[in-house]
């Protein structure tokens, strides 16, 4: 009898949209399934911001856990949400195609906020790399933190006396949430593999290694690691304002990515164009070149901050 494999999941309508698609997936090349729901400590704390939390893979580790105590076989994160360097005797199993990148304001009467320099309007997002680049643009706009899942921070809302939220188009139209008053935001680059859905498992486990290779997508892969290959280099998580965008046009790799201070007025950023073929270790050179620039010193002063 084929083992049932089963797959560990948080509990939000996001995460279980993730986790029925890999299950749906699976159920097609002929694997039994069973959904694990799991409640993570970032979905226990909904009030804290992320960046005082402090902890890389907040939305991960209980998941992780119960991979290693063999409680589920296989987890399914935002690969966005995933620690560059993940636990001993875990592996990533599969990267899945790529998902709508760009973020996303959501408005609650109109976007005329958004040329007048004189108003200070009230726009929400626990997202530091969201707060540092929005406050670039528009230094006279107030930031509040928003937590909680897709569904918590579209009520919160609509409650609270604000003007805007940013969400990730993802997020949003993966559960089909994404209201009519929003627009994308063209000019903000997206956090490290945002949009891309990633399934790990246990380094020893090669029956599900094996039957998650078919989900795997080579491109997806390839610009979420460099991508990520960025974010570690420059030691980076929850608590820095780094951004990073690779994808593929014939056959060259597009890349652009930023480090910014906390207030968004001191960034370095960087655009390159590379041979798909040369591409492998873009992420890691772009950013011994953005350290070399003076991001040791935005770094630096960001850890000094805390």
């Amino acid at each position: 009898m084929q083992k049932e494999i089963r797959i560990g999941t948080r509990e939000s309508q996001l995460a279980l949209w993730q986790a029925n698609l890999v299950k749906d997936l699976l159920a097609a090349q002929g694997f039994a399934t069973t959904l694990v729901p799991i409640k993570s400590e970032g979905d226990i704390d909904l009030v804290t911001p992320l960046y005082e939390i402090g902890v890389q893979g907040i939305f991960t580790k209980t998941l992780d856990i119960a991979l290693l105590n063999n409680r589920i076989d296989i987890a399914v994160h935002s690969l966005k949400d995933v620690p560059t360097q993940l636990p001993k005797n875990i592996i990533q199993a599969a990267v899945l195609e790529r998902g709508p990148v760009k973020d996303l304001l959501v408005y609650k009467q109109d976007t005329a906020f958004l040329e007048q320099p004189g108003y200070t309007a009230n726009v929400a997002t626990s997202s530091l790399r969201r707060k540092a680049q929005w406050q670039r643009r528009f230094p006279q706009h107030q930031i509040h933190n928003l937590r909680g899942n897709v569904n918590t921070r579209l009520k919160k809302l609509a409650d609270e006396n604000w003007d805007a939220a940013i969400f990730a188009a993802a997020g949003l139209e993966r559960i089909h949430l994404r209201p009519a008053q929003s627009i994308e935001l063209d000019w903000m680059l997206p956090a490290p593999a945002q949009g891309a859905v990633v399934v790990v498992c246990r380094e020893d486990d090669t029956f599900c290694r094996e039957a998650c290779a078919p989900l795997h997508h080579t491109v997806t892969a390839l610009c979420t690691q460099i991508e990520r290959d960025f974010l570690r280099t420059l030691m980076g998580g929850c608590t820095t304002p780094i951004s990073a965008y690779a994808h593929i046009e014939g056959d060259t790799l597009h890349f652009a990515a930023e480090l910014s201070s906390l207030d968004g007025l001191t960034f370095l950023e960087t655009h390159r164009q590379v041979p798909v073929q040369q591409a492998a270790d873009l992420g890691k050179t772009a950013a011994e070149e953005i350290l070399a620039k003076g991001g040791d010193k935005i770094v630096a002063a960001i850890r000094d901050a805390k």
